[in-house]
């Protein structure tokens, strides 16, 4: 299922559950009302700051860690346009009869990488790309190495090509391992449970009034289901409707000035 979907059924699923903890919590509430003349909310203000405490610590810790995760992200593709492109002007180094050969497995390379992420959550077309990346990543390594040790190289062929190559390489790895990047999902049920027994709460202190205010009501469990909904977004750049498809022009960019 699209991710997209999947967030927002989270979303109204919890929308509809604060609701309906809403009603509880205002009926326990007037029921026990109806057995005791004491205030039922009274005594429980310790008890209910510290639910919405860390309620609202874990709102901002989960939202900040995605937004910095999606930065990250982002960033990292420009690390790796950039390491591709300091190890492309490296290849003058080599002698010309190398550097044909090499500059097309580039082009090939740079065109595997533009589009390395664009199939979301399908991790068995992502495996694949990554064996094929792998594999043309020991082809430019072995030609390279070949390269910079011919008599026509630059003496300084070896020393300044092969770590670029490296670097450009490593990028691979750290970004796969960004994109696996997530909170456990215990913190996702932490704050989901915890966002249900606010509304609960809300609701127990409603039963000291007549009437309720559905405006109150509605817009806080409409901010916690859009908060929540917002934040596994963030956290899944390349399946919601935050993504971070646009930085992926950078490669796309570079691999335009390729030229043969």
């Amino acid at each position: 299922m699209d991710l997209t979907i999947t967030t927002a059924l989270v979303g109204s699923g919890l929308f509809i559950g604060m609701m309906l903890c809403h009603e509880l919590g205002r009926r326990i509430g007037l029921a026990r009302s109806a057995h005791s003349q004491d205030d039922p909310a009274k005594g429980a203000g310790a008890a209910e700051a510290a639910v919405f405490g860390l309620m609202g610590l874990l709102i901002a810790f989960t939202f900040s860690g995605a937004a910095e995760r999606f930065e990250a992200r982002r960033h990292l593709i420009t690390q790796e346009a950039n390491a591709i492109g300091t190890a492309w002007l490296r290849l003058e180094l080599l002698p010309a009869a190398n550097q044909g050969p090499l500059r097309q497995a580039f082009r090939h390379y740079t065109e595997l990488r533009s589009t390395a992420y664009r199939h979301g959550g399908q991790s068995t077309l992502q495996q694949q790309e990554q064996a094929t990346t792998t594999a043309l990543q020991n082809q430019i390594w072995q030609q390279a190495l070949a390269a910079s040790r011919h008599p026509q190289a630059a003496p300084q062929a070896g020393v300044l090509l092969l770590p670029a190559l490296n670097e450009m390489f490593d990028i691979t790895t750290t970004r796969a391992m960004a994109s696996q990047n997530h909170p456990p999902m215990v913190v996702y049920l932490l704050l989901g449970i915890l966002v249900l027994v606010g509304a609960l709460l809300i609701g127990f202190d409603s039963a000291a009034n007549v009437q309720r205010s559905w405006l109150h009501i509605v817009v806080f469990a409409a901010i916690m289901a859009l908060a929540v909904f917002v934040i596994i977004d963030l956290e899944y750049p390349r399946q919601g409707l935050i993504r971070v498809d646009s930085a992926d022009q950078v490669l796309g960019s570079l691999l335009a000035g390729m030229k043969p």
